[in-house]
C-alpha cells in the first residue's frame, strides 16, 4: 500500500477539514473561494512558494494568505510545513498567530492566516537606529510575558518545542498584541527530550543544541529567549561576528555567557535574562521558574483591566515606531480598535475611516 507523502497528508486534511471556509471567531465563519480575496502584493518567500497579504471582501479583514505549491516541496520542507500546520490549527492562544483557513486553486493550497503589523526584529531597530534611544522597560516585559505564555502553551498543549524563538518570529500589532510564529521547525517533545540537532536558527541555540550528541528539553527555547531579550535590550547581538560554524561552538559552548550589562535596565529584567542565559542546562530555568520570578510578574496581566491596558501601551507603541520608519509602507495594517484605560495618561483610539492606501505593509514572517 502507498504512504501518502506528509505534504499530501496535510493537504488531505486541509481539504477536508477547513477547506473553503474562513473562521474568524464561533461567531464569525464564512464560506469563500479566491474571488473573495483581493491580492495586495507579496510580502514573503520561501521554498514552498509565497506569502501575499489579501483582503477578505466580505469580512473587510486583511490575511495573510500562504501560497504552497504541493508538487514543488521536497521531503525536508514537507516535514516543516507538517509540523507548522500541525501546531497553528491546533492553537488558540492569543500569543500564537491565529490559523483562518485554507482553499485549494489549482492543485496549490492557500492557507490563510492572522497578519500582524511588524516583528520584534524591525521594531528595535526602528527604535535604536532611528529614534535613537533604547527600548522601554516594560515593552521588553511584555515580549517576555507574552513569548513564555505562548512556548509554555506549545508545551502543555500541544506537546511542542518551538526550536526557533528569535525576534524576527515574534511578531506585534497595533492593537497590542504579541504572538509567536514559524512554527515549521518545531518538534513533538518525545518524553520532554528532542534528539533532532538540525532544526533553529544557530546564532540563537543554546550550548546543548550545538553539540550534536546531546539531547535538549524547552530550556533550549528558555536560551533562545535569553538572546532575544539581551539582543532587544542592548540593540546589539550578545556575541560578535563569527566567521566559521568552528567559531561559534568555541564561543558559545566554551565560552562565557552573555551577561546583561548593569545601569540600563532594572535589576528584575537583568536578572531574568541572566537566568534565562544560564550555560548549564540542568541549572537553566523551566517556563514555570521564569514565571515565578518577580521580573514575569511585573508584566503580567492578572485581571481584565491590566490586560486592556497592556495591549493599549504596546498598540501606541508600535505605532509609534511605525510612524517613525521612513520604509512604513511596506507595512500591513490588521483590524480597527478602540481602547481605553482608566489611567487618563493612557488612551488611543484607532479608527475605521483611515485611508488604506497609506496603512503599512510588512511580511509577517521570516522565511529561511
Amino acid at each position: 500500500m502507498c504512504q501518502m507523502s506528509p505534504v499530501l497528508w496535510v493537504l488531505a486534511y486541509l481539504r477536508s477539514q477547513s477547506s473553503g471556509r474562513l473562521k474568524f471567531s464561533p461567531d464569525s465563519i464564512y464560506d469563500f473561494t479566491s474571488a473573495d480575496l483581493i491580492d495586495e502584493g507579496e510580502i514573503g518567500r520561501g521554498n514552498f512558494g509565497s506569502v501575499n497579504r489579501m483582503l477578505h471582501i466580505k469580512s473587510n479583514k486583511i490575511l495573510a494568505v500562504k501560497r504552497i505549491r504541493s508538487n514543488t516541496v521536497n521531503r525536508i520542507e514537507q516535514k516543516r510545513l507538517l509540523m507548522e500546520l500541525e501546531a497553528i490549527m491546533n492553537s488558540r492562544f492569543e500569543n500564537i498567530v491565529q490559523f483562518y483557513g485554507a482553499i485549494f486553486r489549482e492543485g496549490d493550497c492557500w492557507i490563510c492566516m492572522e497578519l500582524m503589523d511588524l516583528c520584534l526584529e524591525k521594531l528595535y531597530k526602528i527604535v535604536y537606529e532611528k529614534q535613537n534611544r533604547i527600548l522601554p522597560e516594560n515593552i521588553i516585559g511584555y515580549v517576555a510575558v507574552s513569548t513564555v505564555n505562548a512556548l509554555d502553551y506549545l508545551k502543555e498543549h500541544l506537546k511542542i518545542i518551538h526550536r526557533d524563538v528569535k525576534p524576527s518570529n515574534i511578531l506585534l500589532s497595533r492593537k497590542g498584541f504579541i504572538k509567536l510564529c514559524d512554527f515549521g521547525i518545531a518538534g513533538h517533545l518525545i518524553d520532554s527530550i528532542a534528539k533532532s540537532q538540525d532544526a533553529g536558527c544557530r546564532p540563537y541555540m543554546a550550548p546543548e543544541r550545538l553539540q550534536s550528541n546531546d539531547p535538549y528539553d524547552v530550556r533550549s527555547d528558555v536560551w533562545s529567549l535569553g538572546i532575544t531579550l539581551f539582543e532587544i535590550s542592548t540593540g546589539r547581538f550578545p556575541y560578535v561576528a563569527w566567521d566559521s560554524p568552528f567559531q561559534q561552538l568555541q564561543e558559545v559552548v566554551n565560552g562565557e555567557p552573555p551577561i546583561m550589562p548593569p545601569g540600563l535596565y532594572s535589576a528584575q529584567l537583568v536578572t531574568f535574562v541572566n537566568h534565562c542565559l544560564i550555560k548549564g542546562k540542568e541549572e537553566r530555568p523551566k517556563y514555570r521558574d521564569l514565571k515565578s520570578m518577580e521580573f514575569f510578574k511585573n508584566y503580567f496581566a492578572t485581571n481584565e483591566e491590566e490586560s486592556v491596558c497592556a495591549k493599549m501601551v504596546i498598540g501606541m507603541f508600535v505605532q509609534e515606531a511605525l510612524n517613525s520608519d521612513c520604509s512604513s509602507s511596506r507595512f500591513a495594517f490588521t483590524n480597527d480598535s478602540s481602547v481605553h484605560c482608566n489611567d487618563n495618561s493612557l488612551s488611543v483610539d484607532y479608527h475605521s475611516d483611515i485611508d488604506r492606501d497609506q496603512t503599512p505593509r510588512h511580511s509577517w514572517v521570516e522565511f529561511s
